[in-house]
């Protein structure tokens, strides 16, 4: 097998360690490196053997070179996550040094665009290949204490306190939680996971107490998980306090010590480690003896990887789920402590480029009368991101595929939703550039008396002085249409709002609001915000919810050209593989609302022109929403870059009018 020919991207002491397995590695070397500094680059370059053409001064350089076949990244943590999509995006395999991202949204993003480019991505917890883990995990399948029970697990130490040092600088991501946090939190739940019969397990509870220290960093963390099983861990970690650094786990026949689980050898070899097992039998020690350098063993599992065309190293590495799982649960624990990275503050700028994979098909866009630009196709839900961290990678990516339109509303996250978009608008200045779509009066405040004290709300929390398009989220039928009428118009004039029209409301209704808007002389109502999908939606979402997926209301719409915008326009899923879409709960689920014998047959014509097509059936489900003759929006709501890039070929499909027919099970329409 041919050696993996690795570049490194910032050659500091964790490079030089990994570079020092490389060199005892018998599947893997060293060939390139990238580094800002000249001095950095002559002395690592110097040290390590590499030739002078492959010391780059720039990451891109080292990113293109031919002989690199994988990426090392080991800068401080803000840019762990950009320097990896650059590489993969470059089809270029990573090993990413932990953390892979600030956050779980990050890791994500990372774990996703490998998977589109078919390359690895690994995190660097070098811990995990050495060979005294895969001895524990041997220990625990053989029951060797019985059932486990409880696991105790640290990891700190006391650093100087440095205010510009990437341990306390929170512009370099620092604390101990980042840091070194991801040690026992990840060594815990792969005991939690093995004992269960898998290779991992999140916890279901995450809580914990920590110091934050003077330059705002989590300087000490202690940590309590409970996991589905009952297991229980006690986890901590720290940058400004000595701990044990050991692990311990408790069975119901004995427990399992492991003196130095997390570096064996330190920066040299040999790295023996022993391992204690305690029954009522007494102690055991068994001592693993091992002359590599402790990076060895992890340069040997990432370059086999690699050569072997692997997208996931072999447990007990980490796996790209593994990871986004350990990253989740740093985030709460993170919570829990009260720590927020730069990532998560309401004016962070970070952005994520390369998230998306190119090729994607161009965002169509239309001119709605009433709305000055012109609006996205498809629109936006933010109603899924509860914090700034994750909505901006999302929300970048949306405008950087064409995408500006946005919708929202006054009820989500009880107004958690609507502010962190707002933040989001104003660290990157977008306000005037995009079209929002803010929703108020649901049920029970659907009064017109309502209407303007929400509205007030939302635009402070928007940050906005107007909403471009204004929609009720529900009816009122015990309310004279008139007063809501006058309302809006009211609005209206007063330059708050611009375009409005009612979501969950029948053609009866919208027919009486624009017959009277009319004979007043007033703006109507241009919007109809109802259910439609290629679906027919059989039992409502939500009280209160109206589809537009029937004869009545399709005609109306053609005959007015009303602008409708379509909610749950994939119909929650339902044309998903049955593993994806039964994830919500069982109320509210895909099969439950729109579940019938039609919709199953629409169901299955959608895969079967979505294997002509070559795209998914949710795209042709999509297609057909578009493709209405009539002004069609369609609300889709992404919860990662991925989810973009997945919904987006719906975008280049022109389907013909015997397909759309068919696909919707229309009298005399003919398989195309």
């Amino acid at each position: 097998m041919a050696q993996t020919g690795w570049g490194i991207i910032g050659p500091g002491q964790i490079a030089q360690n990994f570079a020092d397995g490389l060199a005892e590695s018998a599947s893997g070397r060293l060939v390139a490196i990238a580094s800002r500094s000249a001095d950095r680059r002559q002395a690592f370059g110097d040290r390590n053997a590499v030739q002078a053409a492959n010391r780059h001064s720039t990451y891109a350089a080292l990113v293109a070179d031919p002989k690199v076949d994988a990426v090392y990244i080991s800068t401080p943590h803000p840019w762990h996550a950009e320097l990896a999509l650059m590489a993969i995006r470059a089809g270029k395999p990573v090993l990413v040094e932990k953390p892979a991202g600030l956050n779980a949204a990050e890791v994500v993003t990372i774990a996703d665009a490998a998977r589109q480019e078919g390359v690895l991505f690994m995190e660097a917890f070098m811990y995990r290949c050495h060979p005294q883990i895969a001895r524990l995990v041997a220990l625990i399948r053989e029951r060797a204490i019985g059932e486990v029970t409880h696991i105790r697990t640290a990891f700190g130490f006391a650093a100087p306190r440095n205010a510009a040092s990437r341990l306390y600088d929170p512009a370099l991501a620092g604390g101990g939680i980042l840091d070194v946090g991801g040690y026992p939190m990840s060594l815990a739940c792969l005991v939690a996971g093995v004992a269960g019969g898998g290779t991992y397990a999140e916890p279901e509870v995450v809580t914990g107490t920590g110091i934050i220290g003077p330059t705002g960093v989590d300087e000490v963390a202690y940590g309590l998980l409970h996991f589905a099983s009952g297991i229980t861990a006690e986890i901590a970690c720290a940058v400004a306090r000595n701990m044990t650094n050991s692990a311990e786990v408790i069975g119901t026949e004995g427990r399992i010590l492991l003196p130095d689980p997390w570096v064996p050898g330190r920066n040299k070899g040999p790295s023996d480690a022993v391992i204690e097992v305690t029954t009522k039998a007494g102690t055991r020690v068994e001592t693993l003896t091992h002359p590599e350098h402790m990076f060895t063993f992890e340069a040997e599992v990432a370059s086999r990887a690699v050569a072997e065309g692997a997208l996931s190293a072999p447990a007990p590495a980490l796996s790209p789920a593994d990871s986004i799982a350990n990253a989740r649960s740093l985030d709460r624990w993170r919570q829990a402590v009260g720590y927020k990275t730069l990532a998560d503050q309401p004016s962070q700028t970070r952005r994520l480029p390369r998230a998306l994979p190119k090729g994607l098909p161009a965002m169509r866009k239309i001119a709605v009368e009433g709305v000055a630009t012109p609006m996205s196709q498809l629109i936006m839900g933010c109603d899924n991101q509860d914090g700034i961290a994750g909505g901006a990678i999302v929300w970048d990516a949306w405008m950087e595929a064409g995408g500006n339109a946005f919708d929202t509303a006054f009820v989500y996250g009880g107004g958690l939703h609507e502010t962190v978009f707002g933040q989001w608008m104003a660290s990157r200045g977008v306000a005037d550039e995009v079209v929002v779509i803010g929703k108020g009066a649901h049920t029970p405040y659907c009064l017109p008396g309502a209407i303007e004290a929400q509205l007030d709300i939302s635009l402070g929390r928007l940050g906005l002085d107007r909403l471009p398009v204004y929609i009720m989220h529900r009816d009122n039928p015990d309310v004279p249409v008139g007063e809501f009428v006058d309302v809006l118009n009211q609005l209206h004039k007063a330059g708050r709002i611009g375009a409005f029209g009612g979501s969950n409301w029948s053609v009866a209704r919208l027919t009486e609001a624009n017959a009277y808007a009319a004979a007043q002389g007033l703006q109507p109502m241009r919007f109809l915000n109802n259910n439609l999908s290629l679906a027919v939606m059989e039992q409502a979402v939500w009280p209160g919810c109206i589809t537009s997926h029937d004869p009545a209301t399709l005609a109306y719409l053609a005959d007015t050209g009303t602008v409708h915008v379509s909610w749950s326009s994939q119909a929650r899923g339902y044309f998903l593989p049955e593993a994806l879409r039964n994830r919500l709960p069982p109320e509210t689920a895909p099969d439950t609302c729109f579940g019938s014998p039609d919709n199953a047959e629409r169901r299955r014509r959608a895969k079967e022109l979505a294997a002509r097509h070559g795209v998914s059936a949710n795209n042709i489900a999509l297609a057909w929403v578009l493709a209405r003759p009539f002004p069609s929006l369609a609300l889709v709501g992404p919860r990662s870059v991925d989810e973009i890039a997945t919904t987006l070929p719906a975008m280049g499909l022109t389907l013909s009018t015997a397909e759309l027919d068919w696909l919707d099970l229309t009298p005399g329409g003919e398989a195309p």
